[in-house]
């Protein structure tokens, strides 16, 4: 991070803001009591500006992903720090992405995964023999889902499940602006996997299997266990995805396939109970396609609450320091 004392904070921090300006912080004096006695700001051009202005710059500065103040030593964007002075950051940093790789790439690689998933997992149910009985749709929607989102996670997030953004949204992995845009690429993802699926199946398989769309639930006394179980399987799957990619103290690298994993044990367990949607776009597409509504509610419902259920759980209870909302001292 540079030649200063642990805790110090460093003399100089260069960053860009969301304009694409050039902007310079500089620590005043040598003690550490706080943001608002250390810096004062700099435009490109040298012109000092108020503390008050330093401390907006800073915020301006966090972009899509999050540029973060660190207490021990400031580090904004990618900037480097080198004998007290500061290096502009390079190409690659993450406040130099465009508007299109900040905001439109993520949802058009949602609505790519999700169209890629759901055509696979309808494909799946429709071409489902009668020997393999829950296996096939189990391993192909859990291998389809993990090797999706290890190769585009890293754009979007990979969640591609409505349900699965309002977790994320909860505990802070996703703004709240993309919440809507990622829910409507996601279903629209739907609807071309599923209609997809239909394209290529012989029409008598695709109407015996109901055009892969959810008919477990035929009764109205089936109607709370279902409900249940698609909050206990949603629960599952979006802790997966938070604990296993958001949560600082718990991600790893093999979140993309624990996730997978997730999906194959819920669909294995669950699914002759309501049919393991745990996927509200998953349900609306093959419904669209197939004009198959009954019940359909409970696929909204179910995984929904199962994800408030999650940002609950984190914010409370098991997410990090940074996460939690109570118990959060030293």
């Amino acid at each position: 991070m540079g030649k200063h004392k642990v805790g110090q904070l460093p003399r100089v921090a260069i960053c860009r803001d969301t304009g694409g300006r050039r902007r310079i912080l500089r620590r005043r004096g040598d003690s550490n009591t706080g943001l608002q006695s250390q810096f004062t700001a700099e435009t490109g051009l040298g012109s000092r500006q108020p503390v008050s202005e330093a401390r907006r710059l800073s915020r301006d500065a966090r972009c899509y992903r999050g540029c973060r103040w660190l207490s021990a030593a400031v580090s904004v964007c990618d900037a480097e720090f080198v004998g007290g002075k500061g290096k502009q950051p390079s190409m690659g940093g993450r406040c130099r992405e465009s508007w299109y790789e900040r905001f439109l790439q993520p949802c058009l690689v949602e609505l790519l995964g999700s169209a890629l998933f759901i055509f696979i997992g309808c494909l799946s149910v429709i071409e489902n023999g009668p020997d393999t009985g829950l296996l096939q749709p189990a391993l192909a929607h859990g291998l389809a889902l993990g090797l999706i989102i290890a190769t585009l996670g890293n754009i979007s997030g990979g969640h591609f499940n409505p349900a699965v953004s309002l977790a994320a949204m909860l505990i802070r992995g996703l703004n709240l602006v993309m919440l809507l845009p990622y829910w409507i690429s996601q279903l629209c993802g739907g609807l071309i996997g599923a209609a997809l699926a239909k394209a290529v199946s012989p029409e008598d398989r695709f109407w015996n299997a109901s055009g892969a769309a959810f008919v477990t639930v035929q009764e109205p006394g089936q109607v709370g266990g279902a409900v249940v179980v698609e909050l206990i399987l949603t629960t599952l799957l979006a802790l997966a995805v938070c604990m296993g990619a958001i949560n600082e103290k718990t991600q790893g690298p093999l979140a993309p396939f624990s996730i997978g994993f997730a999906v194959t044990v819920d669909i294995l367990a669950g699914g002759a109970v309501s049919g393991a949607c745990m996927n509200p776009a998953r349900a609306f597409g093959p419904a669209v396609v197939a004009n198959h509504w009954d019940f359909h509610w409970i696929y909204w419902l179910g995984p929904l609450l199962g994800s408030l259920l999650v940002g609950v759980l984190i914010r409370f209870i098991i997410g990090d320091g940074k996460t939690r909302l109570i118990f959060k001292g030293r």
